[in-house]
């Protein structure tokens, strides 16, 4: 069997692409189906989930982008290798009809090949948690930022193209059982393994026309997909506790308070939108040494964790429906280098002594504070089902920067 292409024939390295692909697809099509049923279930909140069920749909997720990826860079390969291969005519180019509807399955299948892997990929690399892929590159993509809004436009463009991807496969197997089971003619045969030669017809259909058959029917789907609303912005799920404002010495003007978790081997990072700060700070130290202190309240609903946020919030992580704030309390002490807040985090009624490191700069009544500190899920019952680190890190680093004008 000959390596390259020939007028009638598929060569070796064609036909390695044509199956490799196709073994792919029909493995990352159910496990995707089956994932995403579970994604249903976990996210049902009348539903009670166990945690190997959580698992597993991680597994098969991870399996189904790790696969996707693949699927992405073979056709990759396989179009790059065609650019420089001579096609085999068809056998039936004089059959008008039929000749323009194949050679638009085959544009659909080769776009398609590309774009739904690649839609899925910016999906996964434009949110944060759940079923890393496994592949060396990373979770993330270049231009691709972490973005709710560019995650929900990238997985609504996967689902639809997936159905135009799905469907041009079965046109495309349909039209091979009719050549093999009705014509007779060597048109399965000659990309089956072997050298086998099938002589075109001197017609051959014109590429152009089912290229923007093509087009009309991606455009067709995704305006479908836009008239059904799908490309909406995002509805805000309002999980707020609200916060008594407090008054205090210094009054906070701008800040951030995040974390950071590993999962599965990927560190995921969430932001706390809500949360106040009573601080109280001298520069000259009274005789013990303190500046003074800080409370900072928390809402827990308003954590935003990507698409494992509905899950960290249930009973068994945050449980913020019963415990929607966790406080953090200290007197606040200066260091030889940084500054330090002695005192105790509460989360879901369970504290733990903590001290809290951070950087201090004041200039013109203005200061601003950085510092992080790492504690340990467990200590707030936090999780415990999870019992292995490799699925859901034990450790959680807290990071904050505020910037706080003094009050008059």
């Amino acid at each position: 069997m000959a390596i390259t292409n020939t007028a009638a024939s598929y060569g070796a390295i064609t036909k390695l692409f044509h199956w490799l692909t196709a073994l792919l697809i029909f493995t990352a099509f159910p496990l995707g189906l089956i994932a995403s049923d579970l994604a249903h279930q976990i996210s049902d909140a009348s539903t009670d989930v166990s945690q190997s069920t959580v698992d597993r749909a991680a597994l098969l997720f991870s399996l189904h982008k790790t696969i996707g990826v693949t699927i992405f860079l073979v056709a990759l390969a396989r179009i790059l290798w065609a650019f420089g291969q001579r096609k085999p005519g068809l056998l039936n180019g004089d059959n008008t009809l039929e000749a323009w509807a194949a050679e638009t399955v085959h544009w659909l299948l080769y776009g398609s090949l590309l774009a739904v892997p690649l839609t899925g990929w910016v999906h996964h690399a434009a949110t944060t948690g759940f079923a890393p892929i496994w592949w060396p590159f990373g979770q993330t993509l270049p231009f691709v930022p972490r973005n709710q809004m560019v995650s929900e436009v990238a997985a609504a463009l996967h689902y639809i193209l997936q159905w135009v991807l799905l469907g041009a496969i079965t046109l495309h197997i349909a039209g091979a059982m009719k050549h093999h089971f009705v014509d007779g003619d060597a048109t399965l045969r000659r990309m089956l393994p072997g050298r086998l030669d099938g002589m075109p017809s001197d017609r051959q259909p014109n590429h152009v026309l089912p290229f923007l058959t093509a087009l009309a029917i991606w455009a067709a789907a995704l305006g479908g997909g836009a008239m059904l609303g799908w490309f909406a912005p995002p509805e805000q799920t309002l999980r707020s506790t609200r916060l008594q404002a407090v008054e205090s010495d210094w009054k906070v003007q701008s800040g951030t308070l995040t974390i950071e978790v590993m999962q599965m081997g990927s560190t995921v990072t969430g932001q706390f939108n809500e949360w106040t700060a009573d601080i109280t700070y001298a520069e000259s130290p009274d005789s013990n040494g303190r500046h003074g202190d800080v409370t900072v309240t928390i809402a827990v609903p308003s954590l935003e964790l990507g698409s494992v946020t509905d899950q960290a919030m249930g009973a068994d992580f945050l449980a913020a429906e019963s415990h929607p704030t966790a406080t953090f309390t200290g007197d606040i002490f200066s260091g030889e280098k940084k500054h330090v807040a002695r005192g105790s985090l509460t989360i879901k009624d369970r504290s733990i002594p903590l001290d809290l490191t951070f950087t201090l700069d004041i200039k013109d009544q203005m200061a601003t504070a950085e510092g992080s500190v790492t504690v340990d899920r467990r200590d707030f019952g936090i999780g415990m089902d999870t019992k292995d680190p490799s699925t859901l890190g034990f450790s959680v680093t807290v990071n904050f920067k505020v910037k706080a004008s003094r009050a008059d």
